[in-house]
């Protein structure tokens, strides 16, 4: 009876649940260390490795591109970036709004002060 019930709940949420229309990736990309002699080096090959990302592994305009991670091993620079369009850019304002709960002083607050208390 538990299953039924639960099975029942998740078919539900899912027949109530709007997907999301936007992109989020996260890609890894690599640029060789031999060729990073100074900062306007770097600079210019960690640009043209996104550009590159951005141009033949995403399918779609992205309006937020994020650096997350930079981490050497061996010979190559390896970095991750977190791109997304609008829609997603939304997902993720969303998702973090909910990992991290209400604000302080919203109405979900407790000890927030209500209309009535000012």
């Amino acid at each position: 009876m538990k299953t039924l019930v639960v099975a029942g709940i998740g078919l539900a949420v899912m027949a109530l649940a709007n997907p999301a229309a936007g992109h989020v990736v996260e890609a890894a990309t690599s640029i060789p260390l031999a060729t990073i002699h100074d900062h306007s080096r770097f600079k210019a090959a960690l640009e043209s490795a996104i550009d590159d990302v951005l141009t033949h592994a995403i399918a779609f305009a992205p309006t937020v591109v994020t650096l997350q991670d930079v981490k050497v091993a061996g010979d190559r620079i390896y970095i991750l970036l977190l791109i997304a369009d609008g829609e997603g850019e939304e997902t993720m304002k969303t998702l973090s709004a909910e990992k991290r709960g209400p604000a302080p002083g919203g109405a979900e607050d407790p000890e927030s002060p209500g209309v009535e208390d000012q």
